[in-house]
């Protein structure tokens, strides 16, 4: 049971499994594509194929090499749950991405309901966000 002493155990826990979930997956995928594919095989295979849309092919080498990395090294440090925050917000950054070469290609709609349940106050990057946030300014101006 948990005691007040503890806080919540049980999120603790919660927390330290999806942390050493989602730091394997991309740990993993990392190892995988420095040590066994390569770096550069990883560009020509995954990021070379959208030669063909409005992306520069520097960027597609660049962004194919680089991205292996980020996994391997963010995913570690998701592990051990050092510099969660920063390693997360690189995750983050490689699948959209990714996402975005995706859909390049094809639709994709997964994301959807997981945002929509998410409050509002909390996208904090949002322009919504930004202009609710300059109209409260702008009230508590006048006040």
């Amino acid at each position: 049971m948990n005691s007040p002493r503890n806080g919540n155990l049980d999120r603790s826990w919660a927390l330290l499994f999806a942390r050493l979930v989602l730091g394997l997956i991309f740990f993993m995928a990392g190892v995988f594509k420095v040590f066994q594919l390569g770096p550069l095989e990883h560009a020509r295979k995954y990021f070379l194929p959208y030669a063909d849309t409005f992306l520069p092919v520097w960027s597609l080498w660049a962004t194919g090499v680089v991205i292996p990395f980020v996994e391997l090294v963010a995913g570690g440090l998701v592990i051990l749950g050092l510099r969660t925050r920063e390693a997360l917000v690189s995750l983050g950054f490689v699948l959209a991405i990714v996402t975005f070469g995706h859909l390049l290609k094809e639709p994709l709609f997964a994301l959807l309901l997981f945002i929509l349940l998410l409050p509002r106050k909390d996208d904090r990057f949002s322009l919504d966000y930004l202009l609710k946030r300059s109209k409260n300014k702008m009230v508590d101006a006048k006040d």
